[in-house]
């Protein structure tokens, strides 16, 4: 199992968390400023097993809009391995 997490602008949550959680991914939003101008950013984490990791980074992938600046980054994204997982 991997957990994703993907800060990415405020004004791609929406899109983003929707599409993610259309194909039945488990998203948690949690809301966090940053960068240069302390912008607002959303942090997304995901879980997702091992071979749902390229289709959930699509998905993000294709709902983040292009950036207005050509230095101006659409999304940080970490995969990360998780050893355990529970839900109670």
């Amino acid at each position: 199992m991997k957990l994703i997490i993907a800060i990415i602008k405020d004004e791609d949550n929406d899109s983003v968390s929707s599409a993610l959680t259309e194909e039945k991914f488990r998203v948690t939003f949690i809301a966090s400023t940053g960068g240069f101008l302390r912008s607002g950013r959303s942090t997304l984490l995901i879980g997702v097993e091992d071979e749902e990791v390229k289709k959930a980074l699509e998905i993000i992938r294709e709902n983040c809009k292009k950036p207005d600046k050509a230095k101006e980054k659409r999304a940080t994204i970490f995969v990360l391995k998780v050893d355990q997982f529970t839900q109670l």
